[in-house]
């Protein structure tokens, strides 16, 4: 049996539904009352809890093979640390010990591209780049990167454990709307007038499912994989939703300096309307670095073979359009 932790998520409910598909038998870890609609299907056995129960963590892995860990709590909020940490952190911690008690034969941890020690901006990351909290940015960024450094401990102590980092994802069945989900929804409702000039590596949730299965039968103990896909611009990003969805371009994009001023007005009107998030300094600071990313080590043992932006922003339109996330778009 497989244990998908984080099940509710993009990732999480795309590779419960693919596993399904797959014949494999799929226990989906999920907080009690979250909506799990999703992936409420035969075959998968719906255990509610909390990652940072440790008790709880390690009666879900009874009698499991591999667990996929994806649970996390992915905030760009200045406000977050304490929840981030203990979620991030604490849970992950929780699940390496459950996976030792229980003798899991595999597990499959997906982190961040955001882990990565930070280089100048412009840079090449790859999976040379080290892991250094001390060296990334924001609470997220530092939690996912001291998270891998306890799995990347485990695996030289002898747990099979492997670690995973996306880039930016994208693409359909997005229910619980992540960042790029919102921004997207902004765009295709005509409410983004506002851009940043920067870049980002975007890749497809069902790209990065396929490989994340793909690792669980080929990638050795110890290793760490980039799952990226294609890098483009913002100012490209919302040129093809415009092409996508015919609503108006963005006509304005900031530079860093602007954009930094900005972010931090914005994110004070966030915190007071408790809105979804999607415009802050950490969002700045995160497509201004231009980084290129290199999937190559994951193309040649994983066969990670990644879709283009467009069509993964085609299909992510179109799904949000189905679900009824965007009702009306003018343009």
């Amino acid at each position: 049996m497989i244990l998908v932790t984080g099940s509710t998520g993009h990732v999480g409910n795309v590779l419960v539904k693919e596993l399904v598909n797959q014949g494999e038998r799929v226990r989906a870890m999920a907080l009690p009352g979250e909506d799990v609609s999703m992936i409420d299907l035969p075959g998968v056995e719906i255990l509610r809890g909390d990652i940072r129960d440790r008790d709880f963590v390690i009666a879900a892995c009874k009698e499991i093979d591999i667990v996929y860990h994806l649970a996390a709590l992915i905030s760009i909020m200045p406000t977050m640390k304490k929840q981030v940490r203990g979620v991030n952190i604490g849970g992950t911690e929780n699940v390496i010990h459950a996976c030792r008690v229980q003798r899991v034969e595999k597990l499959i941890y997906t982190s961040s591209i955001h882990a990565f020690t930070e280089l100048e901006p412009g840079s090449l990351i790859d999976e040379n780049v080290p892991f250094n909290p001390a060296r990334t940015s924001g609470v997220y960024g530092k939690s996912k990167a001291e998270a891998v450094l306890s799995v990347l401990t485990a695996a030289r102590e002898g747990l099979n454990a492997v670690v995973l980092c996306p880039t930016g994802i994208i693409g359909p069945f997005d229910y619980r709307l992540s960042e790029m989900g919102n921004m997207i929804r902004l765009f295709a409702s005509g409410k983004l007038r506002v851009g940043i000039e920067g870049s980002f590596d975007f890749v497809d949730v069902r790209d990065v499912v396929k490989s994340e299965i793909e690792a669980s039968k080929k990638a050795k103990a110890g290793e760490v994989y980039i799952l990226g896909g294609e890098v483009v611009s913002i100012r490209e990003l919302t040129d093809i939703l415009h092409q996508i969805t015919g609503i108006k371009r963005v006509g304005t994009f900031l530079r860093s300096t602007t954009a930094y001023i900005l972010s931090a007005l914005t994110t004070i009107y966030y915190m007071l309307s408790k809105s979804k998030a999607c415009f802050t300094p950490y969002t700045v600071h995160t497509l201004t670095r231009n980084y290129r990313y290199s999937h190559e080590k994951a193309a040649k043992a994983l066969g990670h073979t990644p879709r283009k932006v467009s069509e993964s922003l085609r299909d992510a339109v179109e799904w949000l359009y189905s679900y009824g996330i965007i009702r009306h778009a003018s343009g």
